[in-house]
């Protein structure tokens, strides 16, 4: 690995816990709006399941919240909109080690993140939790205008570090959007297995595939 320069991870269930932070918010959603019920559990299942690992439209979801749920009166469709932009950065939370880890990378390397999503949300989830500062430089697709597997977002980043594919690498739970679309651009990978299965038709595998953070004190 004495070629590489910088290492650049994604956020959502690779730095961030998703579904922890997820999970957090699901309870806080319901405590605010169905008290009325004796049992939630179903409803906790549902929503995170329509959630789909957090890769639903967001606007979309809480439509079929709405028409799905049990509600005792239905909230407007941007109340929950903004339930949601406040309780869900509240509700972040860290991948075990994931500072200790960056921050011990930083010794190394040069650091990024790139991360699909919203400008204010994920901005407001890094905030949060107060790791703005660990990376050199945060990619997120909105502000962008260029959403990963795109090979142009990761473009933005080796462009900004005036560095070469072959000198980076990628790390993220997604095989598509992170592994192959790093890979397109000719980044070096490591997948994060989390939630999402890994997909036979990626042609260009990682280079290791770990299941914590810490791994990569060894591998890197």
């Amino acid at each position: 690995m004495d070629h590489i320069k910088a290492v650049i991870f994604d956020l959502d269930n690779t730095i961030l816990n998703r579904t922890m932070t997820f999970g957090t918010f699901t309870q806080s959603l319901i405590k605010t709006y169905f008290g009325h019920l004796e049992s939630t559990e179903d409803i906790s299942k549902r929503i995170i399941e329509l959630d789909q690992d957090g890769y639903k439209d967001k606007p979309l979801l809480f439509n079929e919240l709405l028409h799905e749920l049990p509600w005792a009166e239905h909230p407007p469709h941007a109340e929950l909109m903004e339930f949601y932009g406040r309780e869900y950065v509240r509700s972040s939370v860290l991948m075990e080690q994931a500072r200790e880890v960056v921050q011990h990378l930083r010794g190394k390397y040069r650091t990024g993140l790139i991360t699909n999503g919203q400008t204010d949300i994920q901005y407001g989830k890094i905030d949060q939790l107060g790791i703005r500062d660990d990376y050199d430089h945060i990619i997120v697709s909105e502000k962008a205008g260029v959403k990963k597997p795109d090979p142009r977002i990761f473009q933005l980043a080796l462009d900004h570090f005036g560095l070469t594919p072959e000198e980076c690498i990628y790390i993220g739970d997604h095989p598509v959007n992170d592994i192959q679309g790093a890979a397109n651009v000719g980044m070096s990978t490591i997948w994060m297995k989390v939630n999402q299965p890994w997909q036979d038709t990626i042609t260009n595998g990682p280079l290791h595939t770990i299941e914590h953070l810490s791994e990569l004190k060894r591998l890197l």
